[in-house]
């Protein structure tokens, strides 16, 4: 090996660990995770013509409680609007700790 290359550190280790050594690993999971349920949750209302205010009627919730479950990057969501918003669009929610 040639004496002058420097080693970098990350060669060798993933992007996980990366994260994990910067200490945000289990926010970009959580955000990651909040974009694509919001995502589903988007495309099943577009897929079933539910505006969001028809949306959040069908709920019994407000507006802003349908903004911020379609919100990618609020992860400050409740299980119950999660819920709710399951049973309007003939989904279940399924949560599991890996």
């Amino acid at each position: 090996m040639n004496a002058n290359i420097k080693k970098n550190k990350n060669i060798g280790s993933d992007f996980d660990d990366f994260l994990q050594e910067e200490g945000i690993l289990e926010e970009v999971e959580m955000v990651a995770l909040k974009r694509v349920i919001a995502y589903q949750v988007e495309q099943l209302m577009e897929e079933q013509h539910f505006t969001k205010t028809a949306m959040a009627e069908k709920m019994h919730t407000s507006r802003a409680a349908l903004d911020r479950l379609l919100d990618p990057e609020n992860i400050s969501v409740t299980l119950q609007t999660l819920g709710k918003a399951a049973k309007v669009l003939g989904r279940k929610v399924t949560i599991s700790l890996a």
